[in-house]
């Protein structure tokens, strides 16, 4: 792609260019633009830069209107003065924007972090002090119940956490409780039932602690005896929380049957729909999803939005339908932790999504003159600016993908909206 220097004089409209220099050096929101009009002309003229880089091949033909007499030359420019002024004003406001997302993002961030402490802490205490492991899960999902339920509007947050190896486990059950305590709100359940969904969904793969790490960490296809040692876990974890007589009991069998379908092919009993146990309904849909965005082999792993699409085109009749639809509702047309193209051409990852408005999420956007953590973070709007489309990991430029880091521990978090 041939590129070449110009200066500002000799732009013309329809010119594809990118301004050199830092992104605050100028109004606009991409430093990365077609001239589209006069008034975008004048601004890019009136900046104090020596040239800007022009590709002809990215270029579209648009006539130059007709010369402005003086007068209406000064009246041009005198709008064009006003629009830059403005355009400088909203883009200082998005930046303010951009550090209050931040603020909200290590808050959610740190609360996220305690959250899983909490998590490592109950697990280790299940074997030895079962009757506190349950106490303090009880008090964790009851906060977590308490945001549910009280908040007029929930931000649903992309935490971008390295996930240590051996903490897999920690993670996959903060993440499956917090999705399928959301997916039980917006299944209109009760109170009750959503904290019982919460301390099932969190304690669900507790068997794994009973599993050979060898098999847990496995990349390559396991052996048919493998796989009957792994299909144990869902006893094993019975057995566990079997060891108190405080773990509820209407969340033992989604401990049992969180890997049943309803055509009866699951394990461990080959249950059909009628009698697999409605709360287990719905941490299976959530851990499906869940197990692939996050596979062992990472190579195979899907972006939130792609594991979405994928529930729906081939887990039908496999997993309840109304509890994946509302799922999938739920989680909005482009969840937190989707890489997209915006309507301005740039990329970027979503960050969070808001129940009220799910098509106009957060996205941090890629711009290789900004620093990762001075990145951009825009709240869209349909009239400005929108996502055209979702672009698959394995697509990404090596440096977007390392810059926007996708493959990070996709995990999740509540917060009420203020």
């Amino acid at each position: 792609m041939s590129v070449l220097k110009v200066k500002p004089a000799d732009l013309k409209l329809g010119y594809a260019v990118k301004l050199p220099g830092a992104w605050m050096k100028h109004p606009f929101l991409s430093g990365n633009m077609i001239i589209e009009n006069m008034q975008q002309l004048q601004i890019i003229r009136s900046l104090d830069i020596e040239y800007v880089l022009f590709y002809p091949d990215k270029s579209k033909k648009i006539d130059m209107p007709p010369e402005l007499n003086d007068e209406d030359a000064a009246s041009f420019n005198m709008a064009a003065s006003e629009a830059q002024i403005k355009m400088q004003q909203d883009k200082m406001q998005r930046i303010e924007q951009a550090k209050a997302h931040r603020r909200d993002i290590q808050r959610t961030e740190k609360a996220f972090a305690q959250s899983l402490l909490q998590v490592r802490s109950i697990m280790s205490k299940l074997s030895s002090r079962p009757l506190n492991a349950i106490d303090d899960a009880s008090s964790l999902i009851g906060a977590m119940t308490d945001v549910l339920l009280n908040a007029d509007s929930l931000v649903l947050h992309l935490i971008s956490a390295a996930n240590k190896e051996q903490e897999g486990l920690y993670y996959h059950s903060l993440n499956v409780a917090t999705l399928s305590m959301m997916l039980a709100k917006n299944l209109n359940l009760s109170a009750e039932q959503i904290k019982t969904v919460g301390i099932g969904a969190l304690f669900h793969d507790i068997g794994k602690i009973k599993i050979p790490s060898q098999i847990l960490r496995k990349t390559t296809p396991l052996t048919t005896p493998e796989q009957n040692l792994l299909k144990m876990h869902t006893k094993y974890g019975v057995d566990l929380v079997g060891l108190t007589d405080n773990f509820p009991l209407e969340a033992w069998p989604i401990v049992e049957q969180h890997h049943e379908y309803i055509d009866g092919s699951g394990y461990p009993k080959g249950l059909k729909e009628s009698s697999i146990d409605t709360l287990a309904k719905i941490v299976a849909v959530v851990n499906e999803f869940d197990n692939l965005c996050h596979p062992l082999d990472i190579s195979k792993s899907r972006s939130p939005h792609h594991a979405l699409s994928y529930l729906y085109r081939t887990m039908k009749g496999k997993l309840a339908d109304r509890e994946m639809k509302v799922m999938i509702k739920m989680m909005g047309v482009y969840p937190p932790g989707t890489i997209v193209q915006l309507s301005d051409q740039r990329l970027g990852i979503v960050m969070s999504v808001n129940s009220d408005n799910l098509l106009c999420p957060n996205v941090l956007v890629y711009d290789a003159d900004v620093p990762r953590l001075e990145a951009p973070i825009l709240t869209l709007e349909p009239d400005k600016l929108s996502i055209s489309k979702v672009i698959k990991i394995q697509a990404l430029p090596q440096q977007v993908a390392e810059y926007l880091n996708p493959r990070a521990q996709v995990s999740y978090h509540i917060q009420g909206k203020p």
